[in-house]
């Protein structure tokens, strides 16, 4: 059997009338930035997100760069992220002039440790990114805490966590702004980059939806130095039609997961953890090994898609050499970044296939 990492036929097959519907509405309107079908989904995605506002814009990216600008972050600032994440929570950052600080993640949740913020605070500190990684929130609570000490601004990256739940309230909702990425591959992905900031500050919702639009809300009046980032509304019709579909495929996730969690019985295999916090909405299902590299060459053999996420952390890599951090320095980041491996896990799996995976692993010594 060939159990690819990722399809989305299933999805799109289910909803391909109403994305051909989507297209050809926005095409005969002739109208395709900052139109009818972006004000909607920013409404929805906001009431989605239990949040007052949604800004949309180019990608996960610009969305928390745009969310530094807002709060004015930027040379000789210090914005806290953990090590274990995708490289562009760091270089939002960057591109502000601001540094980020390294933190070591915890080692059953791969989140950002909240024990080991508070001694990363300095005079310089200006906020937390606080990343939902893999589909489970942070310990945001504790989070919020370190920041109300600090008067510190909390941002969510929740690029890999749409629908997640922590205390049964909505990521998205949990900070003073949050970042999300519509990229294809995401629970809730539009057909091309995409991504939005949500909010329930009014002041910084305008002040992002200016900067996004060439530091304008008023044509040709320029309040600040701007940059391009506007979420289309080709995608912002697609992406319509998917936030109607998201809870069920995240339920689906959620039960492959499970199946996952309750059948792989390896005693070399380290399975993911959910926190008694969330609920998990699965984006990726990571497991750990030491032997990652044998591992995957296995389950390439058996043709079962696998990837392995974030290689080498943050810290280590060579974009950000100048900081002179040493290996060493961040422990938990840097044995998880040689042991992580994700396994397929996408909306219209069928058992057959959860199961072979699962057969697979237990069968590898």
């Amino acid at each position: 059997m060939k159990v690819p990492f990722v399809s989305f036929e299933p999805m799109h097959k289910e909803i391909e009338n109403e994305i051909y519907d989507q297209f050809r509405s926005v095409y005969s309107r002739n109208w395709f930035i900052q139109g009818e079908e972006l004000s909607k989904f920013e409404n929805e995605f906001a009431e989605f997100c239990d949040s007052n506002y949604c800004i949309g814009c180019g990608n996960g990216l610009d969305a928390l760069y745009l969310i530094l600008r807002g709060f004015d972050i930027g040379a000789g600032d210090e914005v806290i992220v953990p090590s274990n994440t995708y490289i562009a929570t760091a270089l939002a950052v960057s591109y502000t002039g601001a540094k980020p600080i390294f933190v070591d993640p915890d080692l059953k949740t791969y989140n950002i440790n909240s024990e080991l913020i508070e001694r990363a605070v300095t005079s310089r500190t200006k906020a937390i990114i606080a990343v939902h990684l893999y589909g489970q929130p942070a310990d945001i609570d504790e989070i919020n805490s370190i920041a109300k000490k600090y008067d510190l601004k909390v941002i969510e990256d929740s690029a890999q966590a749409h629908g997640a739940l922590y205390k049964g309230k909505k990521v998205g909702s949990l900070g003073d702004a949050s970042a999300f990425s519509f990229y294809p591959g995401k629970n809730l992905g539009a057909l091309g980059d995409a991504g939005a900031v949500v909010t329930n500050n009014r002041e910084l919702a305008d002040k992002i939806r200016a900067l996004g639009n060439y530091g304008s809300s008023k044509k040709y009046h320029h309040i600040y130095k701007g940059n391009n980032s506007r979420l289309d509304e080709m995608q912002a019709a697609f992406l319509r039609v998917k936030l109607k579909n998201l809870g069920k495929w995240n339920e689906e996730r959620r039960r492959i997961a499970q199946k996952y969690s309750e059948g792989i019985s390896s005693d070399i295999i380290f399975k993911p953890y959910e926190a008694h916090y969330s609920m998990h909405v699965w984006h990726l299902y990571v497991i750990r090994t030491e032997r990652r590299e044998e591992l995957s060459s296995y389950l390439n053999m058996n043709e079962i898609g696998n990837v392995i996420h974030y290689p080498i952390p943050m810290h280590l890599q060579s974009a950000y050499k100048e900081l002179n951090i040493e290996e060493g320095s961040l422990p938990i980041a840097e044995k998880i970044s040689k042991e992580v491996i994700s396994l397929p896990i996408w909306y219209g799996m069928k058992d057959e296939e959860i199961n072979y995976v699962i057969d697979k692993i237990n069968s590898w010594r």
